[in-house]
């Protein structure tokens, strides 16, 4: 075993242009869901190398060749970072899949999503244009839209390439020079875009990336003094944390938190379009998005007929290693896999009235989760309340404004149909309903 975790290609941190080795010399393993087994090592960074990064940031932002790069030029250099991404489009699917366990069709559409972020803020780059507001007679008063510096950005596990898009394109667009801590869980193809930026011409400094745990080099990046703004996805237990580390330091921080995501059925609805979208909603990604339909609100004269059409599609579907392309593949980890086991099996009540199965081929090794549909009968049910990638869709009977209240989580979630009403009434009506308390 040790001569085999020795073989494993070890990646490295980028820092400053340079790819660096954590000063502590330690290294984790990043292993597939899909069989449990290492397949590379990533740096198991500290403070010291947080440290190191935004230093390299600064000296990028302040004095360096980023801040001497033009509105047009950044732009440029985005869109050629989303030309790679496009060009590299299967290497990254291929490794997106193995390192997350998702099925390799779904991980291609993340791909894509992270090439469009890199086009479509490459032609805003130098589109960010000042105000000249009307004042006294003899002033002149204007809004200068300016970077804010050096920013942090910590991304989640359950959508790695995407959100080294989503977060570090318009914040490069703007002219910051950023430092990007992705979850240890799943380091792989933020490093590898990471290498794209650089032979897109992005200079030394402008992009940097360090990994390791987030307790430390999370922490670390979260409650440092030289980063000028923070951007985090993930738990709204770490959420706080990393609001309270900005708060400390007087800066801005952007977050995006889990969630508990209705999806409302009503009478009306197209059940043929609404079911595969209900389904798909919890199936996505193996229930581990935040906007995940963990829970399908049926109006009452429907619930018998979508709950028995939902138990069928439940039935047909098939966890499975990311490169089999099934309907969804291993949990992120053996963490999470015991945790939602422990919850679906232990603490919720609600019958669980269909399941899917895991392949036959499935690695013993692998995260694997049934995913299973239940029927709600209240909402102390257990499912319809709690926030866990329980890959778990639960259908609850409604009838009125009140009950639909019963249903929420302690912090509420804004109620909007996933699939809405097919020949009936639109989403202006439906606000209508909700306000008059009318759900029958």
């Amino acid at each position: 075993m040790d001569d085999f975790r020795s073989s494993l290609e070890c990646k490295l941190n980028l820092v400053g242009g340079a790819w660096t080795p954590a000063k502590s010399g330690e290294t984790l393993d990043a292993a597939s869901p899909s069989d449990g087994k290492a397949f590379a090592r990533i740096q198991s960074s500290t403070a010291a190398d947080v440290d190191d990064a935004v230093q390299a940031a600064r000296a990028a932002f302040d004095c360096g060749a980023w801040s001497r790069t033009a509105a047009a030029d950044r732009g440029r250099m985005l869109a050629r970072l989303g030309r790679l991404v496009s060009e590299h489009a299967k290497e990254l699917a291929d490794l997106e899949a193995l390192d997350t366990g998702k099925p390799v069709s779904q991980a291609a559409n993340d791909i894509r999503l992270a090439a469009r972020y890199f086009e479509y803020y490459g032609g805003a780059a130098d589109k960010l244009h000042g105000e000249v507001i009307p004042y006294l007679d003899g002033y002149q008063v204007q809004a200068v839209r300016e970077p804010l510096g050096v920013t942090g950005h910590i991304i989640p596990w359950n959508y790695p390439a995407q959100m080294f898009g989503r977060t570090l394109a318009p914040a490069l667009a703007m002219g910051n020079a950023i430092v990007l801590k992705p979850a240890e869980d799943a380091c792989m193809t933020p490093i590898r875009l990471a290498e794209l930026a650089a032979e897109a011409g992005f200079p030394d400094g402008a992009v940097n990336v360090v990994t390791g745990l987030g307790t430390i080099a999370g922490a670390a990046l979260a409650s440092h003094p030289g980063i000028n703004f923070l951007s985090f996805t993930g738990s709204p237990e770490t959420g706080v944390l990393v609001q309270q580390a900005a708060a400390a330091n007087h800066i801005g921080c952007t977050l995006e938190l889990g969630g508990k995501s209705p999806q409302i059925v009503f009478e009306d609805a197209d059940l043929d379009k609404a079911l595969p979208a209900i389904v798909g909603a919890i199936v996505q990604n193996g229930g581990q998005t935040c906007s995940a339909g963990s829970r399908a609100l049926i109006h009452v004269p429907v619930f018998d007929e979508v709950v028995g059409a939902l138990a069928d599609r439940f039935k047909s579907l098939v966890a499975a290693p990311h490169d089999a392309d099934r309907d969804l593949g291993a949990l992120i980890s053996r963490k999470q896999m015991e945790r939602v086991n422990a919850y679906v099996e232990g603490e919720t009540k609600a019958p669980i009235i269909a399941c899917g199965r895991i392949a036959e081929n499935a690695p013993a090794g692998g995260y694997y989760v049934l995913p299973r549909s239940s029927r709600q009968s209240t909402p102390e049910a257990g499912l319809p309340r709690k926030r866990c990638s329980a890959r778990c869709c639960a259908a609850c009977r409604s009838r009125t404004k009140r009950r639909r209240r019963a249903w929420r989580t302690q912090r509420s979630t804004d109620w909007w149909p996933a699939s809405g009403p097919g020949t009936g009434p639109g989403r202006a009506e439906w606000r209508r309903r909700c306000d008059a308390g009318r759900f029958t």
